[in-house]
């Protein structure tokens, strides 16, 4: 019998827009496969849609608060359908920037130190020595994130508008300059490492993520094998030590540079990665002999509940 897929997208989270993107991305690919696909524009209904669907398995294509953080995944436990990705509790921890570093710290992943405070109190004074970065707790897609250069006398001062929309809690972590590396993993096989550049954006930001010519992706990446299999290795440990299923993509950076430092700190870990025509994670499963419509199908009969 023809397996009936409800591809989940949009949601209300900053991040809708790509979300829409990698859910058509991921439907066309199902459908091509000859899967029975259900296209759900997820809306505060979306627990009625689902009861009346009644699907075989829901494909999360949603990204950001409530599609990424456990929220959705602990509502298709309570209907019992099975879905992609990771479950609820690996996917609330590892949207919390906070405590995801604190477990994979624990399991010997190297992270950047950090502070969590109040907006306010970080647009006050410098809440550590320049140059650091200033990110959301729960937030994706670099939505929120500011770069505080050794130059800057005063901390950014957008922390102090009213229309700030990603919350009063932030997190401060010193900056690490050099390359960004991601690398993601499928099952339990961490895939290749891909070097992103770009040219036109200060780091790996929302337009160099999705843009089209916003960053190249060079695959394999062209660092020293020990570092390159280095990476591999940290974002399996990172993938197990949160809890994660599926497929999920970690980022990196690497100060290689003549002076610096050698370091290979890990970002974060994301458990719903983009799938969009720009994204990393389709480059990675190609270059590892994986078309894109493999790997959805794969994550669809990957799928269950109590992940």
């Amino acid at each position: 019998m023809t397996k009936h897929v409800a591809v989940l997208m949009g949601g209300w989270s900053s991040e809708r827009p790509v979300s829409l993107t990698s859910g058509k991305e991921c439907a066309d690919a199902l459908e091509a496969r000859g899967y029975r696909v259900t296209r759900v524009d997820v809306g505060r209904d979306i627990a009625t849609v689902l009861t009346s669907l009644r699907p075989d398995v829901a494909f999360n294509a949603l990204h950001g608060p409530f599609g990424e953080d456990g929220c959705i995944q602990g509502l298709l436990e309570i209907l019992e359908i099975p879905y992609t990705h990771s479950g609820v509790m690996a996917s609330s921890l590892a949207m919390n920037k906070d405590r995801a570093k604190a477990v994979m710290k624990a399991a010997g992943v190297p992270v950047a130190p950090h502070r969590i405070l109040d907006r306010l109190e970080a647009a006050r004074e410098h809440p550590m020595k320049p140059p650091y970065v200033i990110k959301p707790v729960n937030e994706g897609s670099s939505f929120g994130v500011l770069i505080v250069g050794e130059d800057q006398q005063h901390p950014p001062q957008q922390l102090y508008s009213s229309d700030w929309p990603y919350g009063d809690r932030i997190m401060v972590e010193r900056y690490v300059a050099g390359r960004e590396l991601t690398c993601a993993v499928m099952g339990d096989v961490a895939l290749g490492v891909i070097d992103i550049v770009s040219d036109r954006h200060q780091f790996y930001d929302f337009d160099a993520k999705y843009a089209p010519g916003g960053s190249k992706h060079i695959l394999p990446a062209e660092i020293s094998p020990n570092i390159y299999h280095e990476v591999q290795k940290l974002t399996l440990k990172a993938h197990q030590a949160l809890g994660c299923r599926g497929v999920s993509r970690a980022d990196f950076r690497l100060d290689d540079r003549l002076h610096g430092t050698g370091e290979l700190i890990c970002l974060e870990v994301n458990t719903q990665p983009g799938m969009t025509p720009t994204s990393l994670v389709p480059d990675m499963a190609a270059h590892a002999g994986h078309s894109f419509g493999e790997v959805v199908s794969w994550m669809v009969e990957d799928a269950s509940c109590s992940r």
